[in-house]
């Protein structure tokens, strides 16, 4: 154990854990129905033999491995990895409430060690543990092999973990040994973590920031931080600048907290007749984002929250929320965060009457200074 006192870590170096459920709402229904986790499940609409309309909600990782991913029209899913008696697919509808239920119970369990906890989706959470293993980064290993071995033996699911100094530093390194690893960044690992990584690997750089830098011949973060914050706020904005070079250095948010903001910017749309095409809820939904996430950066502020509304007929209401790790304006993070919680949410069998978008959580960057505007709209 290291000799520094409680009072030096919270000053200094903190230990911080984010955990994600490998490929949680199939895993869940694998078990819930007993089937093979070797065979293509896909869940989502009806495909109707290749013939539906809709999307997929999510899929294992077997379905994975033909293109297969969430938010893609069930009937591209179908010409990927055809079902039954055509091909090895395992399509179904998905069972709700069932996940919410399996969620609540893998909380309870990392909850339990944690100093500061913190929710961040259905299937993702942080963990603030710096005095809890007292500073050790060696106990806090083992803490994480412990949960993960825990959730195995009392649920039947898996875990990936990753330790880290920052929240991002921290939500990137449980995707490296996906799935059911570990991965530990030690504070002076960080340069060396990011050498010949690519600047789409980083949560928060979307495809367009990483075309516009790939124009300029740069395509990994080592190459991007390198140029230095004056250059590289030439070619992509003094703002991204800052914050890329914090986040290299490990010195973006370190906080972990089950309090969020109440402040937040969002739109809804109603439609005039009920919807059952889930793609075209899916492209309003789209377009909600791209007119909150302007109006975010209008005011000049930056948000970690994204919520997402859905109205059933007969006015049946659900929210689904999830966090990222630092707060950011960015749409294409948001519009992508967005489809992946409606695609993993939405019930495929029930009509449509309202969708929305809220941005919560917000921030105003130090680099500029605006009014807040946050009228509902």
């Amino acid at each position: 154990m290291r000799e520094d006192s409680a009072e030096s870590l919270q000053e200094g170096e903190r230990i911080l854990v984010h955990c994600d459920l490998d490929a949680f709402f199939a895993s869940v229904e694998i078990l819930h129905r007993d089937l093979d986790p070797e065979r293509p499940l896909i869940i989502g609409s009806d495909p109707q033999g290749g013939r539906g309309r809709g999307i997929v909600s999510t899929c294992n990782y077997a379905a994975r491995a033909y293109g297969i991913r969430s938010a893609m029209p069930i009937g591209e899913a179908w010409r990927r990895c055809p079902g039954t008696p055509f091909g090895p697919g395992h399509y179904i509808g998905g069972t709700r409430g069932l996940y919410s239920r399996a969620s609540r119970k893998v909380m309870a369990i990392l909850q339990e060690p944690a100093e500061h906890f913190e929710k961040a989706g259905i299937d993702e959470a942080y963990l603030y543990i710096t005095q809890a293993v007292g500073g050790d980064w060696d106990a806090a290993y083992a803490m994480c092999r412990d949960l993960q071995r825990q959730i195995v033996e009392e649920l039947g699911l898996t875990a990936s973990f990753g330790i880290a100094p920052t929240r991002i530093l921290a939500k990137m390194s449980s995707e490296i040994n996906k799935p059911n690893g570990i991965f530990r960044m030690l504070p002076d690992e960080t340069l060396d973590f990011f050498v010949g990584r690519s600047l789409r690997d980083v949560p928060g750089i979307g495809p367009k920031r990483a075309t516009q830098l790939a124009e300029w011949g740069f395509n990994t973060v080592d190459e991007a931080y390198e140029l230095g914050e004056l250059a590289l706020g030439r070619i992509a904005g003094e703002r991204f600048a800052s914050w890329m070079i914090r986040v290299v250095d490990g010195a973006t948010s370190r906080e972990v907290s089950p309090l969020r903001s109440r402040k937040s910017i969002g739109k809804e749309h109603t439609f005039r007749t009920d919807q059952t095409d889930k793609e075209k809820v899916l492209k309003h939904l789209q377009s909600l984002v791209e007119r909150v996430m302007t109006k975010a950066k209008s005011i000049g502020v930056a948000g970690r929250l994204c919520e997402v509304k859905v109205r059933y007929t007969g006015f049946e209401t659900h929210t689904h929320g999830r966090s990222i790790p630092v707060a950011m304006d960015d749409v294409d993070v948001f519009a992508r965060l967005a489809e992946r919680l409606f695609a993993l949410n939405v019930d495929h069998k029930r009509s449509v009457r309202l969708i929305g978008f809220r941005l919560g959580q917000l921030a105003m960057p130090t680099t500029r200074q605006a009014k807040l505007l946050l009228e509902e709209e």
